[in-house]
């Protein structure tokens, strides 16, 4: 079991993380990068379609990310990943074996509704 942070965060400071939710529209392996991962693009509805790379590739096929929902950060600075411009970070959480579990809503949910 890990240890707690033992840093704590403001309310202010969490609300400034902007989780929402998306739906995968396009996923296919990234061949440009070093580690296996999928390069996706994710609709946030008023939000707008964004890129982005996950490794992800252990628990799931593109075939099967396409439709699902996802929560995924969008107000990071893009960041380039191989021949890509990462656009929000997805969310899951992380396995013994390294493996990422995706973190979805229960039910479906309109694109681009805030977590918080």
């Amino acid at each position: 079991m890990e240890a707690l942070s033992k840093e704590k965060l403001t309310w202010n400071e969490f609300m400034k993380v902007e989780m929402r939710v998306g739906t995968i529209i396009s996923a296919e392996e990234f061949k440009e990068v070093r580690n296996p991962a999928y390069k996706m693009i994710i609709d946030f509805g008023e939000y707008g379609k964004r890129k982005t790379s996950a490794q992800i590739t252990k628990l799931y096929t593109p075939k099967e990310l396409i439709g699902k929902q996802i929560i995924a950060v969008i107000n990071f600075p893009p960041k380039q990943i191989a021949n890509i411009m990462s656009e929000c970070l997805v969310l899951g959480g992380i396995g013994e074996d390294k493996e990422v579990t995706l973190i979805a809503p229960g039910k479906t949910i309109k694109n681009g509704t805030r977590i918080g």
